[in-house]
């Protein structure tokens, strides 16, 4: 790949929402642990969320890879 074509900025989101999978499991381990239901409510509706947004990263890279099987699009595929 050559350097005037732009990278693709799916792999620092996926990085990113893994980050947000954790801190928000956390988040409603501690809420459970310390009864607060309505941080607990708040912390599933972020991780249902996250996970959502995982199901969209996973497909666009795979839609990505089946259009262009060879290419490399960053340094972590």
């Amino acid at each position: 790949m050559s350097s005037d074509q732009p990278q693709s900025a799916l792999n620092l989101r996926l990085a990113l929402n893994l980050f947000g999978m954790v801190f928000t499991g956390v988040l409603i381990f501690l809420a459970i642990f310390f009864h607060n239901r309505a941080l607990a409510v708040l912390g599933v509706i972020l991780l249902v969320i996250t996970i959502v947004d995982l199901v969209v990263i996973l497909i666009r890279r795979r839609r990505r890879h089946r259009r262009e099987p060879e290419t490399k699009h960053s340094i972590f595929e």
